[in-house]
This record gives C-alpha cells, sequence and structure tokens, in this order.
C-alpha cells in the first residue's frame, strides 16, 4: 500500500485506481447518494484505509476507505474522528477497524 502526505493526493490516487464514488457515513451502513445505494457491513469490504492527523489540533483528524462492494462498486469514505465522529452501529464499527 503507498502512502502520501496528504488526504488530498491519496484520494487522487485511489479515485485513479477506480475508486470513484463517494460514499456517506450512517449509523448502520453506508450510503452512494449518486447511486441511491445503500450498504451494510456484509455488503462492503475495506480494501485500504489511511489515517491522517491534523498538525494543529487533534480535532482535524480524519480517516480515508478505500471501498469496495460485493456488487463491484468502489468508491471513498472520508470519516472525521475524534470529537466530531458519528455513533454508529457495533457492526460497522467492527467494519471499519
Amino acid at each position: 500500500m503507498k502512502t502520501f502526505d496528504t488526504l488530498y493526493q491519496t484520494m487522487t490516487y485511489l479515485q485513479e485506481q477506480g475508486y470513484t464514488y463517494d460514499f456517506n457515513l450512517c449509523s448502520g451502513h453506508l450510503e452512494c447518494n449518486a447511486l441511491k445505494l445503500k450498504l451494510h457491513p456484509e455488503d462492503f469490504d475495506v480494501d485500504e484505509m489511511h489515517r491522517f492527523e491534523g498538525m494543529s489540533s487533534t480535532d482535524d483528524n480524519s480517516v480515508l476507505y478505500a471501498i469496495s462492494s460485493k456488487n463491484g462498486i468502489k468508491g471513498l469514505l472520508v470519516d472525521a474522528y475524534g470529537v466530531y465522529a458519528e455513533n454508529i452501529s457495533e457492526a460497522m464499527r467492527k467494519k471499519l477497524r
């Protein structure tokens, strides 16, 4: 797995690798608004995970996930963590570890 200095560089590289859709994190599933698609934990795999930590504040942290669905949809999920992290189900928490 390649490593990058910035979230933007990593996203650009992964988009070039076919991760073209944007996923949103909900409490028990991922959503892709462009496809009107919901993916539950059993419907996708995490192919890569990249963690970024802010230089000036611990509140400025994020994780980038490269996601592949069981039906071949590939996309990215950017998730803030720390005080702004979403409340998610235990199944989603385990899947995104």
